[in-house]
């Protein structure tokens, strides 16, 4: 966008006119030890804390105390359905059906749950396609489900790979490889948003293209969830799962999602693991009767939930209820390509930006490269009041996260950086 203008002044403009400026206010924003509110541009990593949390999470424990066991049904909130009340605003953060999600688990744990059930590995058609810079736990995961069905590790995992001096992954490429070796692939698993890079991939087209070639076709959508409009239930996609604490400011570790298409969900005959949540509501305190599959994403959980986690992401996704994630993403989008401006203003000589230029290709993050830079430079913007993130070999990365930060917060980041590179 070329009508940005540099400046405090402008920023400030910006801030002023801003729609959802107030929701700043509402979360509690990492201070110095002088008091000073920092720069904080790691959503991406974890989220910053909503100040409703504690009162969620307060009613919870109150009701533990007053209550007991009797909680599951008495609580203001009982505990029983808690996981239900979660999920209408979890289907309209990732842009599906309520049969088609749930809260459970953690990420890496889902993964694993989903494998069990779309990895259907034959001697022919063994093969998990991955993108080659995936997250270090995707990679994990798909290799041990390899190892796990007596296959080798390397030999059955094919790595979606950049061209020769690029960073970004190119379709062409991933049509290429499902040519030559499509009947040998199993499934493709593909970070929705690529943790370093920041490319948002065109999920309904993967989804697509890996279907045309009888491949199960799912995603990690941690860097995705509550950053851009995901439309998983539109993408086609057989399974997902993401984290709720980065940007869905739900805590350290908080509890995942998970997302199973629609036309899976009364499939009872889909190999999966089981547990008595996802048994038959009606029955399941019955205790001996035969297991009675619940239909939806529902019938993958195990276990009953931990309520505590579970009331930090309710009173998260209340405040994404409240805006949306249209509104959220517009922001977004005008906040990233102010960021981008500001840093190209710099020479790309300097300092230059591998995520994609396309606000579409990409959510709110910024990985930054600075020409012979090492991580002496990440830890003087650190020094400097900025709570960015590091990724080697030489990219720092940003996330401008459109609920509590600022046109302001951008400016400063930048003009600290300047100074920087300027010593």
């Amino acid at each position: 966008m070329s009508d940005f203008k540099s400046g405090l002044e402008y920023a400030l403009q910006q801030d002023q006119n801003d729609e959802l400026k107030s929701y700043r206010n509402i979360f509690h924003i990492p201070k110095d030890t002088d008091g000073n509110e920092l720069i904080y541009m790691t959503g991406n990593s974890l989220g910053l804390q909503p100040k409703q949390t504690k009162d969620y999470v307060n009613q919870e424990l109150e009701d533990w105390a007053n209550l007991g066991v009797e909680g599951h049904t008495e609580a203001k909130n009982p505990w029983l359905p808690y996981h239900e009340f979660l999920t209408q605003s979890m289907a309209n953060v990732v842009g599906a059906k309520p049969i088609e999600v749930i809260v459970m688990n953690t990420l890496t744990a889902n993964l694993h749950f989903m494998m069990v059930s779309f990895y259907q590995p034959t001697e022919k058609r063994f093969k998990i396609l991955i993108e080659s810079d995936a997250f270090p736990s995707d990679k994990y995961a798909v290799e041990s489900q390899l190892r796990h069905h007596g296959f080798d590790d390397k030999e059955g995992l094919i790595l979606w790979k950049p061209r020769k001096n690029e960073e970004l992954l190119r379709y062409e490429d991933l049509e290429t490889i499902l040519k030559e070796q499509g009947g040998e692939i199993a499934l493709i698993m593909i970070g929705g948003v690529n943790y370093y890079t920041g490319q948002y991939f065109d999920l309904k087209r993967i989804t697509e293209l890996g279907h045309k070639f009888g491949c199960k076709v799912g995603f990690d959508c941690a860097h995705g969830a509550g950053n851009v409009e995901l439309n998983l239930h539109d993408s086609g996609a057989d399974f997902a799962v993401w984290c709720t604490y980065k940007y869905l400011n739900s805590g350290p570790g908080s509890l995942a999602g998970c997302f199973v298409h629609e036309r899976h969900a009364h499939n009872k005959t889909l190999n999966r693991f089981t547990g008595w949540w996802s048994h038959n509501k009606q029955t399941r305190f019955n205790m001996r009767d035969e297991f009675d599959q619940l239909s939806g994403a529902e019938g993958w959980q195990l276990s009953n939930p931990p309520i505590l986690s579970m009331a930090a992401i309710r009173a998260s996704l209340d405040l994404f209820n409240e805006v949306g994630i249209k509104k959220l993403t517009q922001k977004s989008k005008k906040l990233t390509s102010y960021f981008e401006f500001l840093i190209n203003q710099l020479g790309e000589d300097v300092i230059r930006i591998i995520t994609p230029k396309n606000p579409a290709e990409r959510g709110c993050q910024l990985s930054i490269q600075v020409i012979n830079a090492d991580k002496s430079l990440h830890d003087k913007l650190t020094k400097a009041g900025v709570i960015s993130d590091w990724r080697e070999p030489d990219v720092i990365r940003c996330a401008p996260v459109p609920l509590y930060n600022s046109f302001e917060d951008v400016y400063h980041l930048v003009e600290k950086l300047k100074s920087i590179l300027n010593e």
